[in-house]
């Protein structure tokens, strides 16, 4: 008989990791601008490309599990992730790294839809099924926690390429786990993969996602970027019009009729976006206004991703009293008053205060991502676990690498905007970015570098404050969503439960 919470432990652990990969790299972003000569451009892609390659192939790699079994692909995907992180950690330039981030993204894609589609196939009792959920959403919130722990204990010790390494004795234990412990699954009499879906989803995903960080980061007046919108946005029109006259369809389009699914998929992916932009502007802040090294950094960020586990874990709990839509849209709302906060926060932060308002948003993620998934596994059928985790990941990694792309650029361009740089000092660098402005201010004469750098953090502290307030208002408007859109939805959801019930 399998043993289901090995097999839960294993699914978590390669969550965990993954999870660490999307914010682990966040400390060794300033590193990377003296190391490699990384151009501000070159950061965003070497932070966003992973979660990019992720997205666009998480729907493909899903099915292909629910094909070829699940097991099997984790396997594969476990040493592949490793082999990647290897050519990650030496590679010698911005230009590389990129390819090898955009690799570890493609061995990830194979990865992340196991996982979450074997915990629905070994959790066949909905309760129990909703918990192990609850512990897997859990898990994820924690490594991006984790992450920057993790990044700020080797960056005090060793150079920036050693937070990848870490994924290769991690990935050894998935793959001996995964060995041993976990069951095989598949869809049974399967077609093959319909290879034109395959390239539509991945070609408008990618187009999709590069068309909106390039007008969020260099304006909409660029020439490529109607022709990427509007090349990613047919892509994608054209693949669910396909999906829906396909014998053996990659999405069962009909899934999105359900206010439970469809709902759960957007809520999610706007709590991830604000979520990682969270990740990113605290590893700057931290470290560049507040001076902080990067395990004081990594370090004031865990309580903030460890609560996330703490909010999975009790959300199944709150099920009862508050219902599916209370729980949600609670959560959301925590988050939404925890980004308030940092609207407010200064060049001397009142950290007690702050870590409240982590604990509490990040509380809040763990309600919504732990309700969300289980909605959509429990309102697919069984043997299409994997293309429904596929969805349901995609619009994770999607939103964690728009939220880098779109709130990030909010920050950067308001940091630019509110520049004011001292005469007679190099302006081009300082406004890039604040860790082009310490760059810069290192090479001048005391006072003037004082004043730079002075600057640098004001400027800098104003983009946070506007990223701060366009979050919480996001956040606030998505929970209002939840609470009307959930409406209705059973406090328990069993298998295959008809349409009738979420619709």
């Amino acid at each position: 008989m399998t043993n289901r919470w090995a097999c839960l432990a294993i699914a978590c652990l390669a969550t965990l990791l993954l999870s660490i990969d999307l914010t682990v790299l966040h400390l060794a972003l300033p590193r990377l601008v003296g190391d490699l000569g990384a151009s501000a451009t070159q950061l965003l892609w070497i932070g966003d490309v992973y979660g990019f390659a992720l997205a666009g192939l998480l729907v493909t790699m899903g099915n292909l599990g629910d094909r070829i079994g699940r097991k099997r692909l984790l396997l594969i995907g476990s040493v592949a992730f490793g082999a990647a992180s290897a050519v990650t950690a030496y590679a010698p330039g911005p230009e590389v790294l990129i390819a090898a981030r955009a690799l570890l993204g493609v061995a990830g894609a194979t990865i992340m839809p196991s996982t979450l589609s074997i915990v629905r196939n070994v959790f066949t009792d909905a309760g129990e099924r909703t918990a192990a959920v609850g512990i897997w959403s859990g898990m994820s919130a924690a490594g991006f926690a984790v992450g920057p722990v993790v990044g700020g204990l080797l960056l005090d010790h060793f150079w920036w390429g050693s937070v990848f390494l870490i994924n290769l004795p991690i990935m050894a234990m998935v793959f001996a786990g995964g060995v041993l412990v976990l069951p095989e699954s598949r869809t049974p009499a399967a077609g093959p993969i319909d290879l034109l879906s395959a390239a539509l989803s991945f070609t408008g995903v990618v187009a999709v996602i590069y068309a909106v960080k390039e007008a969020a980061h260099e304006g909409v007046g660029q020439a490529d970027l109607p022709s990427a919108a509007v090349l990613g946005v047919a892509c994608l029109v054209w693949f669910v019009w396909r999906q829906g006259r396909l014998a053996e369809p990659m999405i069962d389009v009909r899934l999105f009729r359900r206010r439970a699914f469809s709902v759960s998929i957007g809520t999610n992916l706007l709590a991830i976006f604000t979520m990682m932009a969270m990740s990113l502007i605290f590893a700057w802040y931290f470290q560049l206004v507040l001076g902080w090294s990067p395990l004081q950094a990594g370090l004031a960020t865990l309580p903030g991703g460890l609560s996330g586990a703490v909010g999975g874990v009790l959300a199944a709990r709150l099920i009862g009293p508050l219902g599916r839509n209370g729980v949600v849209a609670l959560g959301l709302a925590l988050n939404a008053g925890a980004f308030l906060y940092y609207s407010s926060l200064g060049q001397e932060a009142n950290y007690p205060v702050m870590l409240v308002a982590m604990v509490a948003g990040g509380v809040g993620v763990g309600f919504a991502f732990t309700v969300n998934n289980d909605n959509v596994l429990a309102t697919a059928p069984k043997e299409r676990a994997g293309a429904a985790a596929a969805v349901s990941e995609t619009s994770f990694e999607l939103g964690g690498a728009l939220g880098i792309a779109v709130l990030g650029t909010v920050l950067n361009s308001t940091y630019g905007a509110s520049l004011r740089v001292p005469p007679g000092v190099p302006a081009e660098a300082a406004r890039e970015s604040i860790a082009g402005a310490l760059s810069t201010a290192a090479t001048l004469p005391p006072d003037q570098a004082a004043r730079l750098v002075q600057a640098a953090r004001a400027a800098f502290v104003e983009g946070v404050h506007v990223t701060g307030l366009v979050t919480a208002a996001l956040l606030a408007v998505t929970a209002v969503l939840a609470l009307v859109g959930l409406r209705g939805v059973p406090k328990v959801i069993h298998e295959e439960a008809p349409s009738g019930a979420h619709s």
